[in-house]
């Protein structure tokens, strides 16, 4: 097992021992991502479900989409400046697990974002890096898929205290033309009180 594949673990464990904000607090904060960039994920803190759109398959165009739900929790890390989610997928017949470590880092101003899927469990993901603007946070990556060179792009948008949508896209052209390949919507779930 990685190293980093470790560090990550020991984080999950970190969170499953103590939990940092409730889901109430991070329902009533959610609005407010405050001053700092280092802010700009705080209203993805709680639990949420998930409507997930992906393409069957991808860079082959094939149009062809399956549509599935999961369940997202997320809690924060190192103070507030890092955050850690655990991720269920209900893929009709092939429910998977999987994580994402995302991190501040204050001398750049940028944000890097780890993926870990329970079906390839030592294996992390390059770390997609960027930032928000004007409310639309922009991550980008160069990874492989199958053999060749692609660049990543996640966008987080529509960003509300109860909902989010986050896009994932690859470019086989060194970003000249993109394919969305999979879309989450996210609903916070609330606790009735």
């Amino acid at each position: 097992m990685s190293t980093s594949v470790r560090y990550v673990f020991f984080l999950f464990t970190l969170m499953a021992t103590a939990s940092i904000f409730s889901t109430q607090h991070a329902a009533a904060n959610s609005g407010d991502r405050g001053s700092s960039p280092s802010h700009d994920f705080d209203f993805l803190v709680g639990s949420w479900t998930v409507d997930h759109r992906k393409l069957v398959h991808r860079l082959a165009h094939d149009n062809r989409w399956q549509s599935f739900h999961g369940t997202c929790v997320t809690h924060t890390l190192l103070g507030g400046t890092a955050n850690v989610d655990d991720n269920v997928l209900d893929v009709p017949g092939a429910t998977y697990r999987a994580a994402s470590l995302r991190a501040y880092d204050a001398a750049t101003g940028n944000w890097s974002i780890w993926w870990l899927d329970s079906r390839n469990p030592d294996h992390l993901d390059a770390p997609v890096i960027g930032r928000f603007h004007e409310g639309v946070g922009t991550f980008y990556a160069e990874d492989t898929l199958g053999g060749r060179p692609i660049l990543v792009r996640f966008i987080w948008s529509d960003i509300t205290s109860n909902s989010a949508k986050w896009q994932q896209a690859f470019s086989p052209d060194h970003g000249k033309t993109w394919e969305t390949n999979w879309i989450m919507e996210f609903r916070r779930v609330t606790t009735q009180q």
